[in-house]
C-alpha cells in the first residue's frame, strides 16, 4: 500500500505540472499568432518613416536591397532606393551599423544623388545615460548633413573634415561616424553619382 501512495505522490504533480506546460505553451502561440503581424506592421511602418526622415525628398524606396559582395562595409549592410514621383532616384538610404561602447548602434543614413548626407537616424542603441546617449540629440545628427567625404572625430576644434565628439563619449561618437563612413562607402560602391 505505501508503494502505491508514493507512486501516487510523484505522478500526480508530474502530471499536473505537464498538463500546465501544455497550457501556458498553447496560450503563448495563440498570443504571438495575434499579435506577431500587428508588431510586424508596426515595425515596417517605423521603418518606412526612419527612411522618410533622412531622404526627405523621395516619396517611395524600393525593397531592401544587400551591400553588393566584397563591399567593405559591416555585415548585414543594407540599402534602399528612394525615387522620386516621376521615377528617377532621389538618392539612398543605408541602413548600417558599427560598435558602440555599449553594443551595437544601428543607424540609416540618407545620402542624396550628390553624395551627401541628408539625415542620419538611429534605429537601435544603447549607450551611457547622459554621455553616449546624447548621440540621438537632434543638433549631434545635424554635424553629419551636407558631408559627402569620409569623416573624421575631434574632441576639440574639429576640421572641417571632422564633427566634434561628445564630451565624455568619444567611443560613441567614432562608431556613430564609423556606420556613417560606411554608408558613403556604399554610395560609392554602388556608382555614386553615376546612378542619380
Amino acid at each position: 500500500m505505501k508503494k502505491n501512495s508514493t507512486a501516487k505522490e510523484i505522478l500526480i504533480p508530474a502530471v499536473s505540472l505537464f498538463v500546465i506546460c501544455i497550457v501556458v505553451t498553447a496560450i503563448l502561440a495563440l498570443t504571438n499568432m495575434v499579435t506577431k503581424p500587428k508588431i510586424d506592421a508596426l515595425a515596417k511602418e517605423t521603418q518606412e518613416q526612419a527612411k522618410k526622415a533622412v531622404l526627405t525628398t523621395a516619396t517611395a524606396f524600393s525593397e531592401e536591397k544587400p551591400a553588393p559582395a566584397g563591399a567593405q562595409v559591416p555585415e548585414g549592410t543594407a540599402y534602399y532606393e528612394g525615387t522620386l514621383d516621376d521615377g528617377s532616384v532621389a538618392g539612398y538610404v543605408v541602413s548600417t551599423s558599427a560598435k558602440g561602447y555599449g553594443g551595437d548602434i544601428k543607424v540609416m543614413v540618407g545620402i542624396d544623388t550628390t553624395g551627401a548626407v541628408t539625415g542620419v537616424n538611429i534605429l537601435s542603441i544603447n549607450e551611457t545615460v547622459g554621455l553616449g546617449m546624447n548621440a540621438t540629440k537632434p543638433e549631434f545628427l545635424a554635424q553629419y548633413n551636407g558631408r559627402s567625404d569620409q569623416i573624421g572625430v575631434a574632441k576639440n576644434n574639429p576640421k572641417e573634415d571632422e564633427i566634434q565628439a561628445l564630451t565624455g563619449a568619444t567611443i560613441t561618437s567614432k562608431a556613430m561616424t564609423s556606420a556613417v563612413n560606411s554608408a558613403l562607402s556604399l554610395y560609392a560602391e554602388l556608382g555614386g553619382e553615376q546612378n542619380g
